[in-house]
């Protein structure tokens, strides 16, 4: 059997250097319109790829879309945006039929919220889980069949550093009783890596040529920080990622380095290291808790019901 995680890290400098030419190649890329999504679009659109960006807001994503058409002189076709609310799953499934009409080579699950009030999707279930978990886990199911004919055909599921210090706990999913907004945003960033690291056991188990990376920012300078609802957190947060945090360009070589370097691995948890400015992208080994087999298990059934997508089961 495969190992899930990889036993030392591995550390790439430059790890763009090499990254392979995307012309005529399909990307997916949710909340591509800022932050680290844009750089994401950005960065693979000048090597090439056709991108969708699948959004909420649409109108807003139309207009980065058209400034990023002017700012690089591209043909209109080269980047399309679509509508994708990825807490309803009529939209998912809207979404999924408008761009899955060709194959796909990278679908990038960036899109998210953070500790936001407490709210709670059709079922009743947290949104910051429905958004950021059982949503992408619902628009990799319906996108899955498009990438098997894809080149060089990857996931990747953008989390964060902090799922190692979160608690699943699937039985209180609506957090009714006790509601943290910190703890739930770290609660759907580790459901985040569960599922990439179980979706890349399933795919090597069935021996196809898809595979499934998770990677992370680390400390940050994006919009994500304005949500918070204590004015005092939004403050005490913004100021910390001024300090230590990366702009979205030199933070986002994590999710690059695994949507495109040649020797990234699935398993290792990728992100930036070292210079704030022009760091290396290091790929660390999973903790514990995000390759359990009996977690992953629980968590895609319940993913599965929540959605009623199925994947690879």
């Amino acid at each position: 059997m495969t190992p899930l995680t990889h036993p030392t890290r591995t550390r790439l400098s430059d790890p763009l250097a090499s990254a392979p030419d995307l012309t005529g190649r399909r990307a997916v890329v949710t909340g591509g319109s800022s932050g680290l999504g844009l750089v994401t679009t950005r960065a693979l659109i000048r090597r090439g790829a056709t991108v969708v960006i699948g959004a909420r807001d649409t109108a807003r994503t139309q207009r980065a879309r058209d400034h990023l058409i002017a700012e690089l002189n591209l043909p209109a076709g080269r980047l399309i945006v679509a509508p994708l609310d990825l807490i309803d799953p009529h939209s998912i499934r809207d979404f999924a039929k408008a761009v899955g009409d060709a194959p796909l080579d990278l679908l990038v699950l960036n899109a998210g919220i953070s500790s936001v009030p407490l709210r709670h999707d059709h079922a009743g279930i947290e949104s910051q889980f429905a958004t950021n978990h059982l949503g992408h886990f619902a628009l990799t199911g319906h996108l899955l069949p498009f990438l098997v004919p894809g080149v060089d055909p990857r996931i990747v599921t953008v989390s964060s550093a902090l799922y190692t210090g979160a608690t699943l706990d699937l039985d209180d999913l609506s957090s009714r009783t006790s509601y943290s907004p910190g703890r739930a945003y770290s609660r759907s960033k580790l459901a985040n890596v569960i599922f990439a690291v179980e979706l890349q056991r399933r795919l090597s188990a069935q021996g196809g040529t898809v595979r499934s990376f998770a990677a992370h920012p680390g400390m940050a300078r994006t919009p994500l920080h304005a949500t918070y609802p204590s004015a005092a957190t939004r403050v005490l947060t913004g100021a910390v990622a001024r300090v230590i945090g990366r702009d979205p360009g030199p933070a986002d070589i994590g999710v690059l380095t695994a949507a495109l370097n040649q020797e990234a691995t699935p398993t290792l948890f990728w992100g930036p290291a070292g210079s704030k400015t022009i760091p290396d992208a290091l790929g660390q080994p999973f903790a514990a808790v995000a390759s359990d087999s009996a977690t992953a298990a629980a968590l895609w059934l319940k993913s599965e019901q929540l959605s009623g997508v199925g994947i690879l089961s």
